[in-house]
C-alpha cells in the first residue's frame, strides 16, 4: 500500500512540474519583436541622417517623422495581413461546414481516416469518428483544426494586431528621440539609449527561446549598432556627395 501511494506521489509530481516554454511567444513575443523593429529602424534613419551633416533640428524631425510613418506602416500591414488570413480561415471553413451539412458520412470517414493514421486501432478510430460527429459545431472544429491548423473560435483579430503593431513599433521608435525632447543636442545620448534598448529587448526575448539573457541581448546590440553603423557610414558618403 505504501509502494503504490509513493508511486502516485511521484506521478502526481511529475505532472505538476511538467511544463514547458511558450512555443509560440503569446504576446511577448509581437509585442517586443515590433519595439526591436521600430528601434532599429528609426535609429538607423536618424543616424544616418545626421552623418549626412544634418542639424539637431532636422535629425529629431526625421525621428519623429520616421517613428509616425513606421508605426502606421506597420498598422497597416498587420491588419492587411491578419484580416486576409481570416477571410482565407473563414473561406475554407465555410467549405467545411457545407461537406459537412451535405455529406456527413463521408466527413465522419475522413475524420475516422486521421485518427487511424494516427496509430488508433480501426473500429475504436470509427467509433471516436462517429461520437464527435454528433455535434456538427464540434465536429467542425475537430475538422478545422485536423485539417487546417485552426481552432475557428480563436481566429486572430485584425484590430487587435493593427494596435499592438502600431503601439510597440512606436514605443520602439520613440527610444532614439527621447534623448533630444528632453533637451540633448547631440547623437551618442541617442545611440546609448538605443543600444540599451536593443540589449534589454533581446533580453526580453530569451524569455520565448532557450538562449541566455546576456546572449540575446548582446546579439541584438550588435546587430542593431552595425544597422547604425551602416546607415551612419552611407548618411556620410551620400551627404559629401550631394553636398
Amino acid at each position: 500500500m505504501a509502494i503504490i501511494e509513493t508511486e502516485a506521489a511521484l506521478h502526481e509530481a511529475h505532472r505538476d512540474n511538467h511544463t514547458h516554454r511558450d512555443v509560440n511567444g503569446g504576446w511577448l513575443r509581437p509585442a517586443v519583436f515590433g519595439a526591436m523593429d521600430g528601434l532599429v529602424s528609426n535609429l538607423a534613419l536618424m543616424t544616418g541622417v545626421a552623418g549626412g551633416q544634418a542639424g539637431q533640428h532636422t535629425v529629431v524631425l526625421s525621428g519623429l517623422a520616421g517613428l509616425a510613418a513606421g508605426a502606421f506602416s506597420m498598422a497597416a500591414g498587420e491588419y492587411t495581413s491578419v484580416a486576409s488570413q481570416r477571410e482565407l480561415v473563414e473561406a475554407e471553413l465555410d467549405v467545411e461546414r457545407r461537406e459537412l451539412r451535405k455529406h456527413p458520412q463521408d466527413e465522419e470517414a475522413e475524420l475516422a481516416a486521421l485518427y487511424q493514421a494516427r496509430g488508433v486501432e480501426p473500429e475504436l478510430a470509427r467509433e471516436v469518428a462517429r461520437q464527435l460527429s454528433r455535434d456538427p459545431e464540434q465536429a467542425l472544429e475537430i475538422h478545422a483544426r485536423e485539417e487546417l491548423g485552426v481552432d475557428p473560435g480563436d481566429l486572430p483579430s485584425p484590430a487587435v494586431a493593427a494596435v499592438s503593431s502600431f503601439g510597440s513599433f512606436a514605443l520602439g521608435a520613440l527610444i532614439p528621440v527621447l534623448p533630444y525632447l528632453l533637451g540633448a543636442s547631440a547623437l551618442w545620448p541617442a545611440v546609448l539609449l538605443a543600444l540599451l534598448g536593443l540589449f534589454l529587448c533581446g533580453a526580453v526575448v530569451a524569455r520565448v527561446t532557450a538562449r541566455t539573457w546576456w546572449y540575446s541581448g548582446l546579439r541584438q546590440l550588435v546587430l542593431g549598432g552595425a544597422a547604425a553603423g551602416v546607415t551612419y557610414a552611407l548618411g556620410s558618403l551620400f551627404g559629401t556627395a550631394v553636398g
